[in-house]
């Protein structure tokens, strides 16, 4: 992991340096792919102000960030405070990828129809899908860029329209890098 670490009107001792990078560069192993750390230490002058040691922390890398500020009474309490936050951001994170990659079902074969194991390729079954909710939508043309819009305005992954720059059914998709895809029918 490629940390930098910066101080905003404070100097960052070299132990303090050396602490925040060793900590941070643990957390890869809760979630690998992290690429990038930034930390950034400051301190507020005012007297009354407990806690005048500020500690912001952002991690990213393939296309997640993950980002906390915490203060504290000296710099490395700051860091300990970021490092438990961070942790606990980069599990919940790991957890949701987790569950969007796995957590998907795939359809399954109706028990009459399971194919037999005895039967050769040709005279197994065709399996059959439940189909459970069925749509009908008006046939409004959108331009793509409406579209996406759409589908962003419905919280969905993709959605069906006509386009109206050449009357073709097309469908817009949420990419896995967070980008918006469009397929089109000739």
């Amino acid at each position: 992991m490629n940390i930098s670490v910066s101080g905003r009107h404070t100097t960052v001792s070299n132990s303090l340096r050396r602490q925040a990078e060793d900590k941070i560069g643990r957390l890869d192993k809760y979630l690998p792919g992290m690429d990038r750390a930034e930390i950034h230490f400051w301190e507020v002058k005012n007297p009354r102000v407990e806690n005048r040691e500020f500690c912001e922390v952002t991690i990213s890398g393939h296309g997640h960030h993950v980002r906390c500020k915490v203060s504290a009474p000296d710099g490395f309490t700051a860091v300990d405070l970021a490092v438990d936050k961070l942790e606990r951001q980069l599990r919940k994170l790991k957890t949701k990828i987790q569950r969007r990659q796995h957590g998907r079902e795939r359809p399954t074969l109706e028990p009459d129809l399971l194919p037999d194991s005895l039967l050769p390729d040709e005279q197994q079954p065709e399996p059959v899908y439940k189909i459970v909710k069925s749509k009908l939508f008006d046939e409004a043309p959108l331009d793509p860029q409406e579209a996406a819009l759409q589908m962003d305005l419905l919280n969905h992954d993709f959605f069906l329209f006509r386009n109206s720059e050449n009357d073709r059914a097309a469908v817009v998709y949420r990419r896995a890098d967070g980008d918006v895809g469009q397929i089109e029918l000739e």
